[in-house]
């Protein structure tokens, strides 16, 4: 079980014990990331079950807050690097490997994260007015099956852990983890939007940057995640 609790260690902020491990563990670790993602779900769904009892918009409050603390903002951050990144892609690869590695957010990475927590906030407060919380659990969960795909089809930007990730992936895990969402679908069938979302984001990232990065993996979550709160409502309306 350790590639789960290293998953758990570098997704979440929740308290794990200490392993030992290398980079080799620390990459296989992405085939828990799913895995991962419902343990995110939960902790969501936990959350805005306690907000929604004062009014719904401190549900979807307590929802984004839980979901940004318990990943400790790391898609986030991934999602700013990559929106600071398109603005220095036209100057080469060299900037934009650089404007990657800065730790320093930009305006394009700012404007980024604050229209990406908008969103989710007024999603999760839509998808809470509604009653739904099956979503709050599976949308994490597919969403973090991403990486696992990204990492089969894009080269990597340049080398590091996210680099390593495309060793370990095996189609079998991909495999697996589809016929699971594919399962979690008789409950919830806007999450077979999901496959789709995360083609989109590889083939933009594919195009636009040439490559995929740890950012891209974040990034990418993040932007899966609204899209599939989105396709729920809609699906939701159309019922």
């Amino acid at each position: 079980m350790k590639g789960l609790v290293l998953a758990i260690q570098f997704l979440t902020r929740l308290p794990m014990p200490k392993v030992t491990a290398n980079e080799t563990d620390f990459a296989r670790s992405i085939r828990w990331f799913p895995a991962v993602g419902a343990m995110v779900g939960l902790s969501v769904m936990f959350a805005v079950n306690l907000g929604v009892r004062i009014d719904p918009w401190i549900g979807a409050l307590a929802g984004l807050l839980c979901w940004v603390g318990v990943t400790g903002a790391l898609h986030l951050d991934g999602l700013g690097d990559i929106a600071d990144a398109c603005g220095a892609v036209h100057k080469g690869r060299d900037r934009l490997l650089a404007v990657l590695a800065d730790p320093h957010v930009g305006s394009f990475g700012v404007v980024a994260i604050g229209l990406q927590l908008i969103a989710k906030l007024l999603l999760l407060h839509a998808l809470v007015e509604r009653g739904m919380m099956l979503p709050l659990l599976l949308i994490p969960f597919a969403a973090r099956i991403g990486p696992l795909l990204w990492a089969r089809m894009l080269p990597p930007l340049h080398a590091g852990l996210g680099a390593r990730f495309a060793d370990t992936v095996k189609t079998i895990h991909i495999a697996l983890w589809i016929s699971l969402l594919i399962i979690a679908a008789w409950w919830l069938p806007a999450l077979l939007a999901a496959p789709l979302l995360m083609l989109l984001w590889g083939l933009w990232l594919k195009r636009r940057l040439g490559g995929i990065s740890g950012d891209g993996h974040g990034a990418g979550i993040e932007l899966v995640e609204s899209g599939l709160l989105f396709v729920v409502l809609i699906a939701g309306g159309a019922t």
